[in-house]
């Protein structure tokens, strides 16, 4: 049986001439990214508005989390730089 791909990290990207990213975790992409662009989120509002650069999905939960944890801190910052910006 195949199993669903239901949780997903992204990377939002702003428009400025030098850009900026933001990584999360979400089951509900659409509502996370309409929730940073409407000022929800302390860490995005005042670099708005932002679009989707990077999603990737995964089948559960704690791997998501997992890669968006490592993706933040240590050798993590490192890979995304080099490969998703």
């Amino acid at each position: 049986m195949r199993r669903m791909l239901n949780w997903f990290v992204y990377v939002l990207r702003n428009t400025e001439h030098r850009p900026r990213y933001y990584t999360g975790d979400t089951s509900d992409v659409a509502r996370r990214q309409a929730e940073h662009n409407a000022g929800s989120c302390i860490h995005t509002a005042k670099y708005r508005p932002w679009t989707i650069d990077v999603l990737i999905a995964f089948p559960e939960e704690r791997r998501a989390v997992a890669f968006e944890r490592y993706l933040k801190f240590g050798s993590g910052v490192a890979f995304a730089q080099r490969h998703l910006r």
